[in-house]
């Protein structure tokens, strides 16, 4: 069915005229066409090459519309949206399965190209950045390590030796994203520098690594969900050398470049699901008002009604902190970073209840490939991991509430 999407009288015309196009396009182009669009992942052949052909003519109407790369400056080819502009379209794309690649968002990538334009020299955005936002290069993010606490990055253990005018790294990392078609890897390491000429000794710095260089080693692509395999990887880094000038920003920063990276990310994961629980929430309408059982429409259960209400409920809640949290971060205002955290784990959550409600009322068919309800389910359910599990970001909140009481302040539930 098609994404109802109309304006909204609180936001600037500019918005409004985003969210519209983006629409049309998703509505137009990718929801009838959305089986076709990823046969990559099954077929072979004549279907193949008409998916990816079909995906070139789509990302060629994105970018006609100007609507290519919302994260990015205009500088670099993108649309240059402030923060909350970019969650509202967000929201739009994230209603068709993968639609958000074919306008140029495509994770890791995109999160590695912010922390290039950041952190990168003019030299290193020329010979990685460049390249990533025309499509000609592919990169990971190599952050997590089996033997390390995810949801403590100084944990981290993977070393980054200074060597004259090398960096030596060792260590072993998992879950490193797009780790099979990568280029590059951008690296956390722990910096180790006995002379003192770059930085403390156990400080944290990203490294740019390109995936060819020796003692870079693929092991295997992580299965998730049952399935055998993904481009999730594990990798082990025995003794790779890099040059100095790889370093991306100055060793001490990797832990806020990391920061800088999950923070927005959050938000957009944030606003992604909730344009996938408005998907779920029309099937699952859709499902109600024509199924015929015991004598009825589905829609005249009480059950079903309240299936309903509750997601409803759900809904408008995500939605509506969710946007909150996007206006406070356009803002600058550093209280932002509580609202991340119970965004974080509050959508997910709420994701959740609304495609295991639409499952339910589908039946069988709800956890079949036939609709997008099981992918989203297993989305929903990652999220509470990713990005930091919820028992850390309860712990942050709870911390940030009374310290402001401690120091003779309420909250303020206004800002």
């Amino acid at each position: 069915m098609p994404m109802n999407v109309k304006p909204i009288p609180a936001l600037d015309e500019r918005i409004n005229d985003i969210r519209l196009r983006t629409a049309g396009i998703v509505n137009e182009w990718i929801l009838p066409n959305e089986d076709r669009l990823w046969r990559y992942d099954r077929d072979s052949g004549e279907a193949r090459t008409e998916a990816h052909d079909l995906r070139q003519q789509i990302k060629a109407v994105v970018q006609k519309e100007n609507l290519w790369a919302p994260h990015l400056p205009e500088e670099y080819g993108g649309m240059g949206l402030d923060f909350l502009a970019h969650a509202y379209m967000n929201e739009v794309l994230a209603y068709a399965m993968g639609a958000a690649s074919l306008f140029g968002v495509v994770a890791p990538n995109s999160g590695n190209q912010k922390i290039l334009l950041k952190y990168g020299t003019e030299e290193q955005k020329r010979k990685w950045l460049l390249p990533l936002v025309d499509g000609t290069m592919e990169s990971g993010f190599s952050m997590t390590e089996p033997d390390a606490a995810g949801s403590d990055p100084r944990s981290l253990q993977t070393t980054a030796t200074h060597d004259g005018d090398h960096w030596v790294i060792n260590g072993h990392k998992w879950f490193t994203s797009n780790g099979i078609d990568a280029d590059f890897f951008i690296v956390m390491c722990r910096a180790v520098d006995d002379t003192g000429e770059l930085g403390r000794t156990g400080d944290m710095v990203q490294i740019i690594v390109p995936s060819d260089t020796p003692g870079v080693n693929v092991v295997r692509g992580i299965g998730v969900w049952g399935r055998p395999h993904s481009d999730h990887c594990e990798i082990v880094y025995d003794d790779v050398r890099v040059p100095i000038e790889n370093a991306l920003g100055k060793v001490g920063q990797g832990h806020q470049a990391a920061q800088d990276r999950l923070g927005a990310g959050r938000v957009f994961h944030c606003m992604n699901s909730i344009g996938q629980m408005w998907r779920a929430f029309d099937l699952m309408v859709e499902r109600a008002t024509s199924r015929q059982v015991h004598g009825g429409l589905l829609k005249d259960k009480q059950f079903i009604q309240g299936f309903i209400a509750e997601s409803y409920i759900d809904i408008q809640a995500a939605r509506l902190m969710t946007i909150h949290t996007a206006e406070r971060v356009d803002q600058g205002d550093p209280g932002a970073r509580t609202d991340i955290s119970a965004i974080k784990i509050f959508v997910p959550e709420a994701y959740s209840r609304v495609v295991d409600r639409a499952i339910q009322v589908w039946g069988a068919a709800g956890v079949s490939n036939d609709l997008p309800l099981g992918a989203m389910y297993q989305g929903a359910r990652t999220l509470r991991i990713a990005d930091g599990p919820d028992e850390v970001h309860k712990i942050l909140i709870a911390k940030n509430v009374l310290k402001r009481y401690e120091a003779g302040e309420s909250w303020d539930f206004g800002n």
